[in-house]
């Protein structure tokens, strides 16, 4: 009896033991869990916004636009070339120097070309002193023939020959005009007015016929060539405005559609579309421009264009819900201008929604929002 005793002594302590370590054990599980739960309620994510943060969806009237891209170029431009070979003299003028139209840019050595031009004159005297010799020869004739003296056949073969001296003569006196032209070619002049643009020659060097030497452009009209798709050139016509941002220019410069190619560019059959600069002081052929080119109007629930985030496969926006930040799927629509600045239609939001704007950056879903001042209804 006493060893059995012992016995259940011993497992009744042991059972004791056991219960007390259980109980120590979810102790510290329990303290660790509100240690955690505490932790994360001090670190619940918490965003200060401000009522310029945001802003109301709601319906607006915008302007349909049309994103374009192009280069300046300037209306009016010009290459003169050498229109005589020979050796290039007295170029001075320089890229960014102002020319005046019919302004002396340089001359091609004249010399051979004085050489031909006196060749041609001698050649030229030369037949008109043999219409002499053939007139003379034809008055002999007739009236030789007149007194009976030689046949009609004779005369007939003077008069030819009279005829041939004349026809001489006027080649002679074409290539005469010829040679002088050559002449008057060597004088490279500016045929409009405008700034060089590129030098392409220099002094002392032989140039051929049709050589570029200088190319001159007129920066007072200046447009842009703008490359639409074929789907997009249905909606552009002439007159209609746009608003450009120049490159290194920081206020945007009024355009309007002054002329359309008829005609589609093979193979991208994209079509060429020409917007005329309207303030185009201070600007240089070459810049690139991008901007919107207003087809139409539009009045539908819209937001600011960067208010529409793409880091997802499909579009969407961050609204206030709640006090929480909450991610609302949008189908994007028209895309303007309102109020100088760039909206979009989007379906999938209720009207007075608090959208949130596109410069705070993505925020997790969830998150709690608080206004430094809220927003005005």
């Amino acid at each position: 009896m006493k060893r059995s005793s012992k016995w259940v002594l011993g497992l009744a302590a042991l059972a004791l033991l056991g219960a007390g370590a259980w109980q120590g054990v979810a102790s510290q599980k329990a303290k660790r869990a509100t240690a955690a739960e505490a932790a994360a309620r001090k670190t619940e994510a918490v965003i200060e916004l401000a009522a310029t943060d945001v802003v109301k969806a709601e319906p607006r009237e915008i302007v349909r636009g049309l994103p374009i891209s192009g280069s300046l170029k300037a209306v009016n431009s010009a290459l003169v070339k050498a229109r005589v070979a020979g050796e290039l003299q007295g170029l001075t003028v320089r890229e960014g120097d102002t020319v005046k139209a019919g302004q002396l840019i340089a001359r091609v050595d004249p010399a051979e070309t004085q050489s031909r031009l006196k060749q041609a004159q001698e050649q030229a005297d030369s037949a008109r002193a043999q219409i002499e010799i053939a007139q003379r020869q034809w008055a002999n004739n007739k009236a030789l023939v007149d007194q009976g003296f030689i046949s009609k056949t004779a005369l007939d073969t003077s008069w030819n020959n009279l005829v041939a001296a004349e026809a001489n003569h006027k080649a002679s006196l074409a290539n005469v005009d010829v040679a002088r032209k050559a002449l008057d070619d060597t004088a490279l002049r500016a045929p409009i007015g405008g700034v060089v643009a590129q030098r392409l020659a220099q002094p002392g060097e032989r140039v051929g016929v049709d050589a570029r030497v200088i190319e001159i452009v007129d920066l007072a009209r200046l447009e842009v060539e703008a490359t639409l798709t074929a789907a997009d050139s249905m909606e552009v016509a002439v007159g209609q405005a746009a608003v450009l941002q120049i490159e290194g220019r920081t206020r945007p410069v009024a355009a309007r559609v002054v002329r359309i190619n008829p005609s589609a560019q093979a193979g991208s059959r994209s079509v060429l579309a020409y917007l005329a600069v309207e303030d185009g002081a201070g600007l240089r052929q070459g810049l690139f421009a991008q901007g919107t080119l207003a087809t139409g109007k539009v009045s539908a629930l819209a937001v600011p264009l960067a208010a529409v985030r793409t880091d997802r496969p499909a579009p969407y926006v961050q609204v206030v819900e709640d006090n929480k930040v909450a991610h609302k799927s949008v189908q994007p629509g028209a895309r303007g201008d309102s109020a100088k600045e760039t909206w979009i239609a989007v379906d999938g939001l209720a009207p007075g929604a608090t959208v949130i704007k596109g410069h705070v950056g993505p925020l997790r879903e969830g998150t709690t929002v608080k206004f430094t001042r809220p927003p005005s209804p």
